[in-house]
């Protein structure tokens, strides 16, 4: 055989392996996903939605744990910092509040808390956590740290994290752990430091590059070229996040413009972390990216997960992908999709209650309301449940509920349908269920995601839609 047959046979395999276990992950034991999905609340083991934003991923003895802001519906107040395990980066089990809420101090009552960060240092073999610390007003901005002798925690906070002494007052934070075991912190506008040894302080500022804005820094590496993500400034507010490159972390870093099509707003998301997904026959860089929501936090709050393209100075999402596949083992991802049986907005099944209209977008027809308490109802029979809905300027909140046949509910989400630009999306997905006989209610809360920043600029949704697009029933 030819060594281009071989690779090409070597590749084929190499798919249908992949195939095979993600065939078999989704036959698995119920209240489980099977692919990694964006845009949708995520339960965790206990049936809780998953709250961990402004997260990273760590790898440690063979499983994934996530980190990141532990959130309510009803303040922006730090209540600690969730860990969360996996296998396969499909199925999350809590493991703790790694970092809970402090007596009093910097992460004390009435603070604000964001943009965990967890890295082992080589050298101590400890875990250390850093983090932004804050007032409600954003006006005493710290970079802090923790430490725990164990992945999952629990992590003891140490206090602010210090250069020549003093601590850095900056607000968002990244994090990078480059080949060579050392640690660097990354700060909005382009700043990066070295962290000392054992990643208790500071040892040196590595570089400033003067960039504006440039929030929610991310830092990641393939083949000694090294890539920074940043973020514009535009609050909770989706934009156009870019990047840089540089052959090494002093620079000079080159401008490249965005990585996702212009005016996708990165897929509806703001960087949060880059994970290598490294196997054994290739690697996947998963694009980390939080969906902010806003006052909804904790409940409507969603991830955008999807893998990134790299190839020489070039990085790109060129497509969002509602589901998609990972295996850890290979490296290797497939595009996903959600089949079913479709159940269109018009469809006689549907039971419609209140003030609900005809609307379209592009080719997808759906009905909408705008109004308290209409709903809408589906009996079917299925082992899984996704809802698409059209997203717009005047998305807001809906309840979406799934009864079991005895009438007892078995689980429920809040779905936020704001976009600054109409499209139309996965917003709610079960885990898998016992195959059976189902009803799910779509209630309209009457409320809408906004906010406004320090410069008392409001953001979010103008209106409090939900559009209900299809559900698609999985057998």
């Amino acid at each position: 055989m030819k060594p281009m047959c071989r690779r090409f046979a070597a590749n084929a395999l190499l798919c249908l392996l992949l195939i095979l276990r993600i065939t078999q992950a989704s036959a698995q034991r119920t209240g489980t996903y099977h692919q990694i999905v964006s845009g949708v609340p995520l339960l965790d083991d206990r049936g809780h939605i998953v709250s961990a934003h402004g997260a990273n991923i760590i790898k440690d003895g063979g499983r994934y744990y996530l980190f990141g802001e532990a959130h309510s519906d009803t303040s922006n107040a730090f209540v600690g910092f969730n860990c969360y395990s996996s296998a396969d980066l499909y199925n999350w089990k809590f493991e703790r509040v790694a970092l809970p809420l402090q007596d009093s101090g910097r992460l004390g009552p009435d603070r604000v808390g964001e943009r965990a960060k967890v890295l082992k240092c080589k050298k101590t073999g400890e875990y250390v956590m850093l983090m932004h610390s804050d007032d409600h007003k954003y006006m005493d901005p710290c970079v802090g740290y923790a430490t725990a002798s164990s992945v999952a925690g629990p992590y003891v906070f140490k206090g602010p994290l210090l250069f020549n002494g003093q601590p850095i007052h900056k607000w968002d934070i990244g994090s990078f752990v480059d080949d060579d075991g050392a640690g660097y912190l990354l700060i909005h506008g382009g700043l990066m430091y070295r962290l000392s040894d054992d990643f208790h302080s500071i040892s040196k500022l590595v570089v400033d590059n003067h960039w504006r804005g440039a929030e929610a820094p991310t830092v990641f590496k393939k083949n000694g070229v090294y890539y920074w993500i940043a973020s514009d400034l535009t609050s909770w507010e989706r934009n156009d996040n870019f990047y840089y490159t540089a052959t090494a972390l002093e620079g000079p870093w080159t401008s490249r413009g965005n990585f996702a099509p212009a005016g996708t707003l990165t897929w509806n998301s703001q960087a949060s972390f880059v994970l290598p997904v490294a196997g054994k026959a290739d690697t996947t860089f998963m694009f980390m990216g939080d969906r902010w929501s806003y006052p909804h936090q904790a409940s409507a709050a969603t991830y955008v997960w999807l893998p990134l393209k790299v190839s020489g100075t070039s990085i790109s999402i060129s497509k969002y992908y509602d589901v998609w596949q990972v295996d850890s083992g290979s490296g290797k991802n497939a595009s996903g999709q959600l089949t079913g049986e479709q159940v269109t907005s018009n469809a006689k099944t549907l039971n419609y209650q209140g003030n609900w209209s005809s609307y379209s977008f592009g080719k997808y027809a759906a009905r909408r309301s705008d109004t308290k308490g209409d709903r809408l109802s589906l009996n079917f029979h299925g082992k899984q449940l996704g809802i698409y809905s059209i997203l717009g300027p005047e998305g807001g909140y809906a309840t979406v509920t799934v009864f079991n046949s005895k009438k007892e509910r078995v689980c429920s989400f809040v779905v936020d349908t704001y976009s600054k630009y109409e499209c139309r999306s996965l917003v709610m997905l079960t885990p898998v269920m016992a195959a059976g006989d189902y009803a799910v209610t779509i209630s309209i809360n009457g409320d809408h995601g906004s906010w406004s920043d320090k410069r008392k600029s409001i953001y979010g949704s103008k209106g409090n839609y939900f559009a209900f697009q299809s559900a698609v029933v999985v057998k």
